[in-house]
Protein backbone atom coordinates (compact mmCIF):
# COMPACT_ATOMS: atom_id res chain seq x y z
CA UNK A 1 0.00 0.00 0.00
CA UNK A 2 2.97 2.33 0.62
CA UNK A 3 3.70 2.35 -3.09
CA UNK A 4 0.26 3.84 -3.80
CA UNK A 5 0.89 6.62 -1.26
CA UNK A 6 4.24 7.26 -2.92
CA UNK A 7 2.63 8.38 -6.17
CA UNK A 8 -0.89 9.40 -5.07
CA UNK A 9 -0.64 11.57 -1.98
CA UNK A 10 -4.07 13.22 -1.82
CA UNK A 11 -6.30 10.22 -1.22
CA UNK A 12 -9.37 10.52 0.98
CA UNK A 13 -9.83 8.27 3.99
CA UNK A 14 -12.38 6.26 2.04
CA UNK A 15 -10.00 5.79 -0.88
CA UNK A 16 -7.19 4.70 1.43
CA UNK A 17 -9.49 2.15 3.07
CA UNK A 18 -10.66 0.86 -0.31
CA UNK A 19 -7.11 0.44 -1.60
CA UNK A 20 -6.02 -1.21 1.65
CA UNK A 21 -8.77 -3.82 1.39
CA UNK A 22 -7.73 -4.93 -2.09
CA UNK A 23 -4.82 -7.11 -0.96
CA UNK A 24 -6.90 -9.31 1.35
CA UNK A 25 -9.79 -9.44 -1.10
CA UNK A 26 -7.64 -10.62 -3.99
CA UNK A 27 -5.68 -13.04 -1.82
CA UNK A 28 -8.91 -14.67 -0.66
CA UNK A 29 -10.43 -14.86 -4.13
CA UNK A 30 -7.21 -16.10 -5.69
CA UNK A 31 -7.47 -19.20 -3.51
CA UNK A 32 -10.82 -19.96 -5.19
CA UNK A 33 -10.25 -18.71 -8.73
CA UNK A 34 -6.82 -18.37 -10.29
CA UNK A 35 -6.94 -14.69 -11.22
CA UNK A 36 -3.34 -13.68 -10.52
CA UNK A 37 -0.11 -15.67 -10.36
CA UNK A 38 1.08 -16.43 -6.82
CA UNK A 39 4.21 -14.36 -7.42
CA UNK A 40 2.12 -11.40 -8.52
CA UNK A 41 -0.33 -11.66 -5.62
CA UNK A 42 2.57 -10.84 -3.31
CA UNK A 43 3.25 -7.72 -5.40
CA UNK A 44 -0.35 -6.81 -6.13
CA UNK A 45 0.01 -3.12 -5.37
CA UNK A 46 2.94 -2.64 -7.72
CA UNK A 47 2.10 -5.04 -10.55
CA UNK A 48 -1.66 -4.65 -10.67
CA UNK A 49 -2.98 -1.67 -8.71
CA UNK A 50 -0.23 0.86 -9.48
CA UNK A 51 0.10 -0.45 -13.02
CA UNK A 52 -3.60 0.25 -13.53
CA UNK A 53 -3.21 3.72 -12.05
CA UNK A 54 -0.60 4.66 -14.64
CA UNK A 55 -3.62 5.69 -16.71
CA UNK A 56 -4.30 8.38 -14.09
CA UNK A 57 -0.83 9.83 -14.75
CA UNK A 58 -1.61 9.99 -18.46
CA UNK A 59 -5.03 11.62 -18.02
CA UNK A 60 -7.04 13.04 -15.15
CA UNK A 61 -10.58 12.09 -16.08
CA UNK A 62 -13.17 14.80 -15.54
CA UNK A 63 -16.22 14.09 -13.38
CA UNK A 64 -18.93 12.40 -15.41
CA UNK A 65 -16.56 10.68 -17.81
CA UNK A 66 -17.83 7.29 -18.96
CA UNK A 67 -15.26 4.51 -19.30
CA UNK A 68 -15.47 0.88 -20.35
CA UNK A 69 -12.83 -1.66 -19.34
CA UNK A 70 -12.78 -4.35 -22.01
CA UNK A 71 -11.64 -7.78 -20.79
CA UNK A 72 -11.40 -6.64 -17.20
CA UNK A 73 -10.42 -10.08 -15.86
CA UNK A 74 -10.07 -9.62 -12.11
CA UNK A 75 -10.97 -5.95 -12.32
CA UNK A 76 -7.84 -4.26 -13.67
CA UNK A 77 -7.67 -1.41 -14.47
CA UNK A 78 -11.36 -0.84 -13.65
CA UNK A 79 -11.29 -1.22 -9.85
CA UNK A 80 -8.23 0.98 -9.12
CA UNK A 81 -9.50 3.65 -11.51
CA UNK A 82 -12.97 3.58 -9.97
CA UNK A 83 -11.45 4.10 -6.52
CA UNK A 84 -9.28 6.98 -7.68
CA UNK A 85 -12.04 8.66 -9.71
CA UNK A 86 -15.23 8.27 -7.63
CA UNK A 87 -17.22 10.63 -9.90
CA UNK A 88 -16.36 8.74 -13.08
CA UNK A 89 -18.68 5.98 -14.36
CA UNK A 90 -16.92 2.73 -15.23
CA UNK A 91 -18.33 -0.40 -16.83
CA UNK A 92 -16.14 -3.49 -16.51
CA UNK A 93 -16.92 -6.23 -19.01
CA UNK A 94 -15.59 -9.72 -19.56
CA UNK A 95 -16.87 -12.77 -21.41
CA UNK A 96 -16.07 -15.03 -18.42
CA UNK A 97 -18.82 -14.97 -15.81
CA UNK A 98 -16.62 -16.28 -12.98
CA UNK A 99 -14.30 -13.28 -13.31
CA UNK A 100 -17.17 -10.81 -13.24
CA UNK A 101 -18.48 -12.52 -10.11
CA UNK A 102 -15.17 -11.75 -8.41
CA UNK A 103 -15.26 -8.12 -9.53
CA UNK A 104 -18.83 -7.83 -8.21
CA UNK A 105 -17.84 -9.33 -4.86
CA UNK A 106 -14.84 -7.03 -4.46
CA UNK A 107 -16.72 -3.88 -5.45
CA UNK A 108 -19.39 -4.75 -2.87
CA UNK A 109 -16.80 -5.47 -0.19
CA UNK A 110 -15.06 -2.12 -0.66
CA UNK A 111 -18.28 -0.15 -1.32
CA UNK A 112 -17.39 0.92 -4.82
CA UNK A 113 -20.54 2.55 -6.17
CA UNK A 114 -19.37 3.97 -9.50
CA UNK A 115 -18.41 0.62 -11.03
CA UNK A 116 -20.84 -1.55 -12.95
CA UNK A 117 -20.17 -4.93 -14.54
CA UNK A 118 -21.51 -7.03 -17.38
CA UNK A 119 -20.79 -10.47 -18.79
CA UNK A 120 -20.65 -9.71 -22.48
CA UNK A 121 -18.33 -9.70 -25.47
CA UNK A 122 -17.10 -6.23 -26.39
CA UNK A 123 -18.53 -6.30 -29.91
CA UNK A 124 -22.06 -6.76 -28.56
CA UNK A 125 -22.10 -3.65 -26.34
CA UNK A 126 -24.62 -1.00 -27.36
CA UNK A 127 -23.70 1.84 -24.96
CA UNK A 128 -21.44 4.82 -25.71
CA UNK A 129 -18.34 5.83 -23.76
CA UNK A 130 -15.66 8.50 -23.65
CA UNK A 131 -12.78 6.08 -23.22
CA UNK A 132 -12.06 2.39 -23.67
CA UNK A 133 -9.39 1.07 -21.31
CA UNK A 134 -7.74 -2.33 -21.25
CA UNK A 135 -4.79 -4.11 -19.74
CA UNK A 136 -2.91 -6.71 -21.79
CA UNK A 137 -6.13 -8.09 -23.25
CA UNK A 138 -5.68 -8.26 -27.01
CA UNK A 139 -3.68 -6.87 -29.94
CA UNK A 140 -4.39 -3.24 -30.80
CA UNK A 141 -6.06 -4.22 -34.07
CA UNK A 142 -8.65 -6.19 -32.10
CA UNK A 143 -9.18 -3.42 -29.55
CA UNK A 144 -9.68 -0.89 -32.33
CA UNK A 145 -12.13 -3.20 -34.10
CA UNK A 146 -14.14 -3.93 -30.94
CA UNK A 147 -14.24 -0.27 -29.95
CA UNK A 148 -15.19 1.32 -33.25
CA UNK A 149 -18.87 1.89 -32.33
CA UNK A 150 -18.41 2.53 -28.60
CA UNK A 151 -17.41 6.19 -28.50
CA UNK A 152 -19.44 9.28 -27.74
CA UNK A 153 -19.13 11.69 -30.69
CA UNK A 154 -18.43 14.65 -28.37
CA UNK A 155 -15.44 14.82 -26.04
CA UNK A 156 -15.03 16.98 -22.93
CA UNK A 157 -11.73 15.75 -21.45
CA UNK A 158 -8.45 17.43 -22.41
CA UNK A 159 -7.67 14.66 -24.89
CA UNK A 160 -10.06 13.25 -27.46
CA UNK A 161 -12.12 10.17 -26.71
CA UNK A 162 -10.31 6.96 -27.57
CA UNK A 163 -8.56 3.82 -26.40
CA UNK A 164 -6.08 3.87 -23.51
CA UNK A 165 -4.37 0.50 -23.27
CA UNK A 166 -1.72 -0.81 -20.89
CA UNK A 167 0.81 -2.83 -22.85
CA UNK A 168 4.21 -4.47 -22.34
CA UNK A 169 7.22 -5.31 -24.47
CA UNK A 170 8.09 -4.31 -28.03
CA UNK A 171 4.96 -2.88 -29.66
CA UNK A 172 6.41 -1.87 -33.04
CA UNK A 173 4.90 -4.71 -35.09
CA UNK A 174 1.56 -4.45 -33.32
CA UNK A 175 1.39 -0.70 -33.94
CA UNK A 176 2.42 -1.03 -37.59
CA UNK A 177 -0.40 -3.49 -38.18
CA UNK A 178 -3.03 -0.93 -37.12
CA UNK A 179 -2.22 1.61 -39.85
CA UNK A 180 -3.26 4.26 -37.32
CA UNK A 181 -1.50 7.12 -35.59
CA UNK A 182 -0.64 5.71 -32.15
CA UNK A 183 0.72 7.58 -29.13
CA UNK A 184 2.98 5.52 -26.85
CA UNK A 185 4.12 6.71 -23.43
CA UNK A 186 6.58 4.81 -21.24
CA UNK A 187 5.20 4.18 -17.76
CA UNK A 188 8.74 4.43 -16.38
CA UNK A 189 8.45 8.21 -16.73
CA UNK A 190 5.78 8.09 -14.02
CA UNK A 191 6.99 5.29 -11.73
CA UNK A 192 10.55 4.43 -10.63
CA UNK A 193 10.21 0.68 -10.09
CA UNK A 194 12.05 -1.68 -12.47
CA UNK A 195 8.81 -3.50 -13.25
CA UNK A 196 7.63 -0.56 -15.36
CA UNK A 197 10.70 -0.30 -17.61
CA UNK A 198 9.04 -2.40 -20.32
CA UNK A 199 5.49 -1.15 -19.73
CA UNK A 200 3.71 1.42 -21.87
CA UNK A 201 0.47 3.34 -22.17
CA UNK A 202 -0.90 3.28 -25.69
CA UNK A 203 -3.45 5.89 -26.77
CA UNK A 204 -5.50 5.60 -29.95
CA UNK A 205 -7.75 8.52 -30.81
CA UNK A 206 -11.22 7.54 -31.96
CA UNK A 207 -11.95 8.00 -35.65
Amino acid sequence: MEIIHKYFKNLSEKQVTQFEKLASQYAAWNEKINLISRKDIENIYERHVLHSLAIAKFIQFKDGTKIIDIGTGGGFPAIPLAILFPKVEILAVDSMEKKIRVVDAIKTAIELNNLQTKVIRAEKIQEKFDFVVSRAVAPLTDLIHWSRFLFHPIQFNHIDNGIIALKGGDLSAEIKETNRKIQVESISQYFDEDFFETKSIVYVKKK
